[in-house]
């Protein structure tokens, strides 16, 4: 019986120790979670162009609320949140937000898109917001969508090759 309780006190130590370690590590981490966001977000900046979207900057709408003589903004973004619009744009105190998004850029840079619209026109911010910002504003969800959007292109990728793969060997096999 001693045996058993001597276990049973070393395995209650060693989880107390772990435990006071996780809370260490944990703090550790959190407090690097911006850096972390930002190196993530540089590394994927380079597939942003093959699988982002076009963003609308501006452009008009007619009376079914159509868009008609749309521009786009020049580089393709991933759209990685949405919040709860602020009241005014800050580059135009006068234009409500009807909404507003956490968007990364090619150039792996972080913006909150913000949309104003009125019975005609649709334009946009683009203001650009740092990791920091990012993850006060929007949370770790941004972290985690980023994290979605690089595996779901890694899997498209795999798959892509599959067929490939397959594709090629049907028709070495004709010859």
């Amino acid at each position: 019986m001693d045996t058993i309780e001597k276990g049973f006190s070393e395995i209650l130590e060693k989880i107390e120790i772990y435990k006071k370690r996780k809370d260490e590590l944990s703090g550790e981490v959190a407090e690097q979670d911006a850096q972390l966001l930002g190196r993530m977000a540089q590394d994927a900046a380079s597939f942003i162009h093959s699988i982002g979207l076009n963003m609308l900057e501006r452009g008009k709408k007619d009376p079914k609320g159509e868009i008609y003589d749309a521009m786009y903004f020049p580089e393709r973004m991933f759209v990685l949140g949405k919040t709860d619009p602020v009241p005014y744009r800050p580059d135009a105190p006068e234009k409500t937000v009807d909404s507003q998004y956490c968007v990364l850029s090619e150039d792996g840079t972080f913006y909150e898109l913000m949309y104003s619209s009125n019975d005609l026109i649709i334009d946009s911010y683009r203001n650009p917001i740092t990791p920091r910002q990012v993850i006060d504003f929007y949370g770790y969800d941004i972290m985690f969508m980023l994290y979605r959007a690089l595996r779901d292109y890694m899997k498209d990728e795999e798959e892509l090759i599959k067929a490939l793969e397959k594709t090629l060997e049907y028709l070495s096999r004709e010859k």
